[in-house]
């Protein structure tokens, strides 16, 4: 969760990096310090990802959810460091991944780290997988790569991967190509790829979004179970509130590249303290509510951000907007344990 904001906002008191979980303790894994990441383009400087920091502790599931738009994605890429310049650009901030500032490390010190000691799961497998390399192959680079293993040795590691994300009769699956494997298989090849090395954090981004609903399930249960026998932490960028209630530990809620909640998932659910949280809430279906009980829609369209207004830039769609709004961008601030967000207006749900 956020301890710490950029230099333009308002300091509030800082989450230590040790918390005792559980009667145990754990260490934060990975820290994200008023981290900016903005794009030229020919309409202006968009600013994707603006000033966001959160935490992320061992063995760990974050989701980080929002619209498209909203910066999740850009932000995931910013961590392994994978935006391209040109149009992109790490403006500031800082990524401390084991103690360890990803932004300071040279082209070839990221490289040891991605694929390795962190891992990401693309949205889309088939534009991630090479169209022309068989599965045993791609499965296998990392462990030739990262542990200098044999190809002998690392394509037997890669049978055992297939084994384990559960792709029947593995040792004939390693000389299929991508487009001899169905949608779910494909994922599950990229889930196999990502846990080679077995690092430390994996970053999922929209894994299923191809999927139908049957394969969802089976896919993020997989990628749970594999990353909880890991001891990895994994960060889920999603859209989906569905898969954050039923995976993810803590939330953090994004709009116009800005955090505006975060917290245990549980208490983001229960009780959703940001009208953009709030909204996003009450326009998803829920089988406790009678069926005749209409969606609320959150009215509007998330903002131009090449030409994002001043103030809270979810101030035009929003029903508790004030005239500070107008002309003062609130901060995340404290509002119980591990509960923060970024609002003026005292507000909850119905």
């Amino acid at each position: 969760m956020p301890a710490s904001l950029g230099a333009d906002q308002q300091v509030r008191p800082a989450s230590p990096d040790v918390r005792v979980k559980q009667g145990s303790m754990t260490s934060t894994l990975l820290e994200v310090r008023g981290l900016t990441t903005q794009f030229r383009t020919e309409h202006g400087v968009v600013r994707a990802v603006d000033d966001v920091s959160f935490d992320l502790e061992a063995g760990e599931t974050l989701a980080i959810v929002g619209e498209s738009g909203s910066g999740k994605s850009v932000t995931a890429l910013s961590i392994l460091r994978l935006i391209p310049d040109p149009p992109g650009r790490i403006l500031s901030g800082e990524i401390r991944f084991e103690g360890q500032d990803l932004l300071k490390l040279s082209d070839e010190e990221i490289r040891g780290i991605r694929g390795n000691r962190i891992a990401m799961i693309f949205q889309e497998p088939m534009s991630s997988l090479n169209p022309v390399l068989t599965a045993g192959l791609q499965v296998a680079e990392p462990v030739n790569l990262h542990q200098k293993s044999p190809w002998a040795a690392a394509l037997d590691k890669a049978k055992e991967l297939l084994d384990r994300v559960r792709i029947p009769d593995s040792k004939s699956r390693l000389a299929a190509y991508p487009h001899q494997f169905s949608g779910g298989m494909r994922q599950r090849v990229m889930i196999a790829m990502a846990l080679a090395c077995k690092p430390k954090l994996i970053i999922a981004d929209e894994p299923t979004t191809a999927l139908d609903v049957t394969v969802q399930a089976q896919i993020l249960s997989l990628l749970k179970e594999l990353t909880r026998a890991e001891r990895s932490a994994l960060i889920l960028i999603t859209h989906d509130l569905g898969v954050v209630a039923r995976y993810a530990d803590r939330v953090c809620v994004m709009y116009a590249g800005r955090i505006v909640e975060s917290g245990p998932a549980r208490e983001i659910y229960e009780n959703p303290r940001h009208p953009y949280t709030i909204g996003l809430m009450a326009s998803i279906p829920r089988l406790d509510e009678d069926t005749r009980t209409r969606l609320m829609p959150i009215e509007g369209q998330p903002p131009n951000l090449a030409d994002l207004p001043p103030g809270c830039a979810f101030r035009p769609r929003c029903r508790y907007a004030s005239d500070r709004c107008a002309v003062e961008a609130p901060v995340l601030e404290s509002i119980g344990a591990r509960h923060m967000k970024a609002c003026f207006a005292d507000v909850r749900p119905a």
